[in-house]
């Protein structure tokens, strides 16, 4: 029996995907609504990536006291890792 191969869909971002666009928007610090529109996701959705983030250690959360006290999100070391890794990947794939 032989198998049809997936078709590959364009313009669905996959969860690697929004997890790079995350942390590459997180680079200089970022608050939550600042992520929710720079990445495109509703509030669950992020909140949902965030906890995976932080839980891996990819992403940091500092306490923020510019004008109110809030969490400024900030890719970590690991995070840049994941990131170059990202880009290699994607660099071979998209060649």
């Amino acid at each position: 029996m032989v198998q049809k191969e997936k078709e590959v869909t364009v313009g669905h971002r996959g969860r690697f995907d929004i997890i790079a666009n995350i942390l590459n928007s997180s680079l200089n610090g970022a608050k939550k609504t600042q992520l929710m529109y720079k990445c495109n996701l509703s509030f669950k959705q992020l909140g949902t990536y965030l906890s995976f983030l932080l839980d891996k250690k990819l992403l940091n959360g500092k306490l923020s006291r510019q004008s109110r006290e809030s969490i400024l999100y900030i890719t970590t070391e690991k995070g840049l890792s994941f990131l170059k890794a990202y880009r290699t990947l994607n660099a071979l794939l998209t060649a």
